[in-house]
């Protein structure tokens, strides 16, 4: 007598089941999935993932400076353990990788413009390489101010340095309030 194949009660295999433990192989292979989706997931709201893994700790904020020229910040420092793996936080081409004033640096040109750069990082991409949203660039280096605690971020949008926390969901964002009224009863210059 042949065996039942895919009838009666407890046989029937459900239509994408092929395979004894189909289901069980499946739900394997998302669980081991899940830590390349939560690097390769922004934050809500974000337009960036974070390049150190979901959640960063800001060390040091971004602070514009006043000209060109002038002291500022000109990114962010996100903590990170030195060898960590740094990942691309958005889909682009690597612009620059290698020393730049004796730290390793990673630059990536993004499809929007935006060009980032990471340090310091080691990195396993080069110049021209196209790279994809969560994918390694290389491992947390030494040197520059982070040496080894931290990620630097920072991001230039037609030349002009930008707040790259913004990009990655975490900054601080410009809120317009109403003018207040006028003395003479006006909303504003030039209502009295």
């Amino acid at each position: 007598m042949g065996r039942a194949t895919g009838t009666g009660s407890g046989g029937a295999r459900s239509g994408g089941a092929r395979s004894r433990g189909g289901a069980g192989a499946r739900l394997a292979l998302v669980l081991l999935a899940c830590p390349l989706l939560a690097a390769a997931a922004p934050a809500p709201g974000a337009r960036w993932s974070s390049p150190v893994g979901p959640g960063p700790l800001v060390r040091e904020r971004f602070e514009a400076p006043a000209h060109e020229y002038a002291a500022g910040h000109r990114g962010a420092d996100l903590a990170a353990q030195p060898g960590a793996a740094v990942r691309a936080p958005a889909d682009g081409v690597v612009h620059f990788a290698g020393p730049v004033a004796g730290r390793p640096v990673v630059s990536i040109l993004h499809f929007d413009g935006t060009l980032s750069s990471l340090e310091p990082v080691e990195a396993v991409v080069a110049a021209g390489e196209a790279v994809r949203r969560g994918q390694e660039l290389g491992r947390v280096g030494a040197g520059g101010h982070c040496d080894g605690r931290c990620v630097h971020l920072g991001a230039r949008v037609g030349g002009r340095y930008v707040d790259p926390l913004v990009l990655l969901g975490l900054g601080e964002r410009s809120i317009l309030l109403p003018r207040a009224p006028s003395p003479a009863g006006g909303t504003g210059p030039g209502s009295g």
